[in-house]
């Protein structure tokens, strides 16, 4: 059974391939033990990816005429709104949405789901696995949690089971991508079976999208979120896209102006679901930020991108797999699909220690803790667990890469590992 289908399209017969952007922050120089300033090995793109040249650029030729965007009759607010509405359409256009679907402008993929189960009609039933990051995990009224499968197969069939079992509307939930080992998860079968259960699925594809196309539309989903700081638009917004039904029917996620469509001894609501649930000034450069990063990657060409991402990550698995103490984490083997992110343990050393190590003598930065994954990493740690982000014998190290990341911070890494796992 395939793992994962993110488009109709092949990246590797992509047809034309430009330069890949550069980031913001590229020549950054940080310093370490002994006074030295070294160039920064910036391994930390799962948590918040650096800014793309274009998107800086987006925001910088925004200011300007920057302005409140709709019901402003001036030049500046018309200007503004039209970038805005402009940023949705992009948005939309990236992840291969359906004409109908809504595009709905939030703060990040947290608040994207918070906003899905505010919007869920009453009774639904939520099917989720253990192994989601917790902004899937814990915003739902009535959930059935799932215990990690031990394959792909498996994770469909448990979705089955689970859904043939809920009376009343249901909803699964799945991430595209996990954020604590890299790897694809089924969608496009656990979308298959979500509806022929007469359910609806919602997919987390804030660890997808920065890495691999995504085409709502050839996969059947019901619902995307993903935010704009993982996507190398670190301005604060990100977005829920989907059917608009459940958004149209639900009330406002935020009570106030441009949510109302009258107000008087009572409120009646705008019927659009985007405006619906998105009161207030809306983060307008966040939006704009976000659909120039949509708009360089889709210019690029995926070819490039995941070419050079599967080097460097093939580089660095091979590394880490000669450093005697070192175990990599995973949930369906060495072999299966992934993204290029990778979660580790050094034996004898804690997570924190590695990685204040890495900090402070190598100029690396990588991330420690649970990764707002609790279940799912002490599941893959053996069961340790006492509820705490950064215990150190429940913990792990993870680094992730992305468009700027070159060879010698991979080599960078794999060397300092070694020498960290050689000391006594």
């Amino acid at each position: 059974m395939s793992t994962v289908t993110t488009t109709t399209r092949d990246f590797r017969n992509s047809a034309e391939v430009r330069p890949i952007p550069t980031i913001v922050g590229a020549d950054l120089s940080v310093p370490v033990r002994g006074g030295r300033l070294v160039g920064y090995a910036n391994l930390d793109y799962a948590a918040s990816a650096p800014c793309l040249t274009p998107v800086s650029e987006a925001v910088a030729a925004a200011l300007p005429a920057y302005s409140s965007v709709h019901r402003g009759a001036g030049y500046a607010s018309q200007l503004t709104t039209a970038r805005y509405e402009q940023a949705r359409h992009t948005v939309r256009a990236f992840v291969g949405a359906r004409p109908s679907d809504a595009a709905v402008f939030v703060r990040n993929t947290t608040d994207a789901t918070n906003l899905l189960a505010r919007c869920l009609p009453e009774g639904t039933t939520v099917v989720v696995f253990e192994t989601e990051h917790h902004a899937s995990l814990l915003p739902w009224p009535d959930v059935v949690r799932l215990p990690a499968p031990a394959f792909p197969g498996e994770a469909v069939r448990a979705a089955d089971e689970a859904l043939a079992a809920v009376e009343g509307p249901a909803l699964l939930v799945v991430t595209a991508a996990s954020n604590v080992t890299g790897e694809l998860w089924p969608v496009a079968a656990l979308a298959h079976i979500a509806h022929r259960h007469g359910a609806r699925i919602f997919v987390d594809a804030a660890q997808l999208v920065p890495h691999r196309p995504l085409n709502l539309t050839a996969l059947d989903l019901d619902y995307v979120a993903f935010s704009g700081h993982k996507l190398y638009a670190p301005f604060g917004a990100g977005v829920l896209v989907g059917r608009p039904d459940w958004l149209t029917a639900a009330d406002p996620y935020l009570r106030g102006g441009g949510a109302s469509k009258a107000v008087a001894q009572q409120v009646e609501w705008c019927e659009d679901a985007e405006q619906r649930h998105e009161a207030g000034t809306p983060n307008v450069l966040g939006a704009i930020a976000l659909a120039a990063a949509c708009d360089a990657l889709s210019a690029t060409g995926w070819t490039p991108l995941v070419r050079e991402e599967e080097r460097l990550l093939s580089r660095l698995r091979a590394g880490l797999a000669t450093i005697e103490g070192v175990r990599e984490l995973g949930l369906w083997g060495p072999e299966h699909p992934r993204v290029g992110i990778v979660s580790f343990v050094v034996e004898g050393r804690t997570a924190r220690e590695v990685a204040e190590a890495l900090s402070a003598e190598y100029g690396i930065g990588v991330r420690d803790g649970k990764f707002c994954a609790h279940p799912f990493v002490s599941h893959l740690l053996g069961g340790l667990e006492d509820g705490r982000c950064q215990d150190g014998t429940a913990s792990a190290v993870r680094a992730s890469i992305g468009v700027g990341t070159a060879e010698e911070h991979v080599d960078r890494l794999v060397a300092a590992l070694r020498e960290l796992a050689s000391r006594s």
